[in-house]
């Protein structure tokens, strides 16, 4: 998947696993920086709870007529300068100022699927 595909997109659909195994399915925004993907969420929304029990998502851009779907593990981080800046610049977001969204996850892409 070209960078340049990955930052004109808005929205990234995240799939984590609840406690029972059944799917959950999310949009959020996201920034790409290497081979990671990134996105912010509540602290105590559904997914974040999902990623602490179970790392492992699929991801997939909302653009069916193109499909990119990859799945992956999920991990807490601390916002690097560059992250922030990637955040800011797509969406003129300071990621480090908001207080309801503000756990950051990398998603490391271990399969893409399409």
């Amino acid at each position: 998947m070209s960078a340049e595909r990955l930052s004109s997109q808005r929205n990234i659909w995240v799939a984590t696993v609840r406690p029972d195994g059944r799917p959950h399915l999310a949009p959020v925004w996201f920034v790409a920086e290497g081979k990671a993907l990134y996105f912010v969420t509540d602290p105590k929304s559904v997914k974040a709870r999902n990623l602490q029990r179970n790392p492992k998502v699929a991801v997939s851009l909302e653009d069916g007529d193109a499909p990119y779907i990859v799945e992956g593990l999920a991990r807490h981080v601390n916002p690097s300068a560059e992250i922030v800046r990637l955040f800011k610049a797509k969406y003129d977001w300071d990621i480090t100022t908001d207080t309801q969204y503000s756990q950051l996850f990398e998603v490391e892409v271990t399969k893409h699927v399409r």
